[in-house]
């Protein structure tokens, strides 16, 4: 009895052995299975990322390379060949302000020059189709010294600008033949006053007081200076007026249409300049076939070939040449700088102009323009308000009250 019970016993215990070692053999196997079901899911998910070969790679394009609209390029800004990013800021000023000064002089001169030749008033807009064909060949040699020659704006977009550059560079040389050259200089200088006109009846944007005194100061003093033009100069014409006027029109939209698409597609000025120009030309061509005015320019040009065709050669390079250095002061300086220059050049270039070339004068001409130069500060001004700060009137009075008070104290001791 008892060694039966025993025998039972032991039995038991060996079933039960053998179960824990069956169970042990099902958890390893069962290990085995699980490591390498993950080990297939890892080798699986290694396949798939090596076969896609996905990789995330950044690159820094060098200076030569065109960069996205939204990254800003530190390049070297090279003007004519001179790299003024060797320079300090003191010398890269001078250097700028000098070619400014000297190819926008020049300009001037042989703008009038040209115009003073004899029989060569009636034709300006040959002259405009001249300047715009060296325009392009200046635009297409820079355009090949750069690595990206893709043009970069739409031709639509090209259409309208080549029609406002028409506009303005034809309406204004030919406004030559009809006004004397310092006042065509005034009117250049009051491009603020269609373009708040603009504003105010296009987009309904309301300007403030320095705005609307700096527009009142150079409508009085264009009116002053015209008025004082009209009645000196013998051969005043309003058809140059109409004509200024309109190329001012034209030069206050283009600005604007030229900022915005080389902004929106990251032009350069060079595919800017060729492909405007060279349109234009296309435009001017056609015109002057159309009106039967191609002929008698070429015939009259053809006569003095060195005083017609070599004036519009140095005129065209020197205006291209001058907006180069314009460029280049707006990027390294700012606009306030670039307008404070560009000012100041063409008062010196009035100046010279009633220097080299024989008109009549009058004291009228000094006030009205100083007016104009009034309306010139308060525009600048009030678009730099926070960087140029000016005195108020109650500071002004305290002041001279402080130097009055400082005077007599030193006449009482």
């Amino acid at each position: 009895m008892w060694l039966s019970r025993l025998s039972s016993f032991l039995e038991a215990m060996g079933l039960a052995q053998q179960a824990k070692e069956r169970l042990n053999k099902g958890e390893e196997t069962s290990k085995d299975n699980f490591g390498s079901t993950e080990c297939g899911k890892i080798r699986t998910m290694d396949l798939k990322f090596n076969s896609s070969r996905k990789y995330i790679s950044i690159t820094v394009p060098s200076k030569t390379q065109a960069m996205s609209p939204h990254i800003k390029s530190i390049d070297d800004i090279v003007v004519l060949g001179i790299n003024l990013s060797r320079f300090n800021k003191l010398t890269q000023f001078f250097i700028c302000v000098a070619g400014v000064l000297v190819f926008y002089l020049i300009y001037g001169y042989l703008q009038e020059l040209i115009f003073s030749v004899e029989g060569f008033k009636p034709y300006g807009w040959y002259l405009t189709l001249v300047q715009f064909a060296f325009y392009s060949i200046f635009g297409l040699i820079e355009l090949q010294l750069i690595q990206d020659k893709r043009r970069r704006i739409p031709g639509k977009t090209y259409i309208i600008i080549a029609f406002l550059t028409v506009g303005t560079m034809g309406l204004s040389n030919t406004s030559l033949g009809y006004l004397n050259y310092p006042t065509q200089v005034i009117f250049k200088c009051c491009k603020l006053i269609p373009v708040m006109l603009g504003g105010v009846f296009i987009q309904g944007k309301r300007y403030n007081v320095a705005d609307v005194s700096a527009a009142l100061c150079m409508s009085l003093g264009l009116i002053w200076f015209t008025l004082a033009d009209s009645t000196v100069a013998p051969n005043f014409n309003l058809t140059g007026v109409i004509l200024i006027s309109l190329a001012l029109c034209a030069d206050a939209v283009i600005g604007n249409v030229q900022e915005k698409a080389m902004k929106l597609h990251n032009a350069s000025n060079s595919e800017m300049v060729l492909y405007s120009y060279s349109i234009g030309f296309v435009y001017i061509l056609l015109g002057l076939t159309c009106t039967s005015g191609l002929g008698p320019a070429v015939t009259f040009c053809s006569k003095d070939p060195v005083r017609t065709y070599g004036y519009a050669f140095l005129f065209s390079l020197t205006g291209y040449f001058g907006i180069s250095f314009v460029l280049a002061l707006i990027k390294i300086f700012g606009a306030l700088f670039a307008v404070t220059v560009t000012t100041g050049r063409k008062g010196m270039t009035i100046v010279l102009s009633f220097i080299f070339f024989a008109k009549p004068f009058t004291f009228q001409y000094v006030w009205s323009g100083l007016l104009v130069i009034l309306g010139i500060f308060l525009n600048v001004y009030s678009k730099n308000m926070d960087k140029i700060r000016l005195p108020s009137l109650y500071d002004v009075i305290n002041k001279t009250a402080e130097v009055r008070r400082s005077g007599t104290l030193a006449q009482t001791v």
